[in-house]
């Protein structure tokens, strides 16, 4: 019985030291991974319309989607966001508030976490007699976080307007290691006379660097799970590098009460993946996202996105896509809105039930 709860023990272990691997390991050349957790979105609103929202990005929001939108805020936002991924293990918040500088400039400021929280750390649970003590069990968490400061401003060209984004990136595996990193985003979004909109969103424009201190005390409790494994630490820096989203979209109000927003995105990634559009150079994958209002109080969304060729076991390719769905209520200064992604599980991307809500202090005048 002894034998069976040690061996029970260092299989966990193992666990533990893979997990911390792959989190902080990179190879020589740049990680085209990186801070995966920043591509989710925020948003429920926009995640409804399958995060084709570049073009359109108009409130507090804009911060993530496109600071440049930033500029068409009227008085203070405040907007909140949970959502729960992976049977509720894994939890996902976001804060932001921003606010118009004059009537040219804005400024915002965003927190995101994604954390699963309460791992169970039992590499501490045979003493050195070999006795197995339950009180030696400590709890731990893996988290990432995202600090934003966004800045916007219009040019001095009619319909035009810029924006840049400063990221700070915290990222903990319990006491056994941690990173910061920082990067960059520049923006651009224009409008047409006749309701036609165009942006331009450049994530991490210098690339975004991460450098990780690993515990090499913690790190020695697991790297010998299995005599002979795991004897290499792990690397210390992390890059991820730029990507670009592009957007167009048209707005049309008719029969006075009634309104049809509509939004194509393209994501560009400079790597060969499985995106519809892959080539050595770069991967595009669209996005198409609609949302019709009624009496600017009532709005439907919907929209699909995040179409892959998945290799299927028999080396077949199909075709998969993330649809999602969304509902929105505003009253006055606010916003109540839910989505839910991925309907019918048509592809292996994160799907989950979002809700956001976004107060416009206006209503306080």
């Amino acid at each position: 019985m002894a034998i069976f709860v040690q061996n029970k023990l260092q299989l966990k272990n193992l666990l533990l030291a893979i997990v911390l691997l792959l989190s902080v390991t990179v190879t020589s050349q740049a990680r085209k991974y990186s801070n995966e957790f920043l591509n989710i979105g925020v948003d429920a609103a926009s995640l409804g319309m399958a995060n084709a929202v570049v073009a359109n990005a108009n409130d507090v929001n804009s911060g993530y989607w496109n600071p440049a939108g930033l500029v068409n805020l009227e008085d203070k936002q405040l907007a909140l966001m949970h959502s729960s991924y992976f049977a509720n293990i894994a939890n996902y918040n976001y804060a932001a508030f921003a606010m118009p500088l004059d009537d040219r400039s804005a400024v915002g400021i965003s927190l995101i976490r994604f954390a699963v929280d309460d791992i169970l750390d039992t590499t501490q649970l045979i003493d050195e007699q070999g006795n197995i003590n339950f009180d030696r069990i400590n709890l731990f968490s893996t988290a990432d976080y995202a600090l934003t400061f966004s800045y916007s401003r219009k040019l001095p060209v009619q319909g035009f307007s810029y924006g840049v984004n400063a990221k700070v990136i915290r990222r903990i595996i319990g006491d056994f290691a941690s990173a910061w990193g920082f990067g960059l985003d520049a923006a651009l979004q224009f409008e047409t006379d006749n309701n036609w909109k165009f942006g331009f969103m450049a994530r991490d424009i210098t690339t975004t660097y991460n450098a990780w201190n690993i515990d090499d005390d913690r790190l020695a409790d697991i790297q010998n799970a299995i005599e002979g494994q795991n004897q290499t630490a792990p690397e210390k820096t992390e890059i991820t590098i730029p990507k670009l989203q592009i957007g167009v979209a048209k707005k049309h109000t008719f029969h006075y009460d009634y309104s049809l927003l509509v939004e194509l995105d393209l994501n560009v990634r400079f790597a060969e993946n499985n995106d519809i559009i892959s080539t050595s150079f770069a991967s595009i994958n669209p996005a198409l996202g609609f949302e019709f209002g009624y009496i600017d109080m009532v709005y439907l969304r919907g929209g699909v996105g995040n179409f892959q060729n998945e290799l299927q076991i028999d080396n077949s390719e199909d075709l998969t896509f993330q649809p999602s769905f969304g509902l929105g209520f505003k009253y006055q200064g606010i916003h109540i809105d839910y989505a839910f992604t991925d309907i019918g599980d048509q592809s292996a991307a994160l799907y989950s039930n979002v809700f956001s809500v976004k107060l416009d202090f206006s209503i306080f005048r």
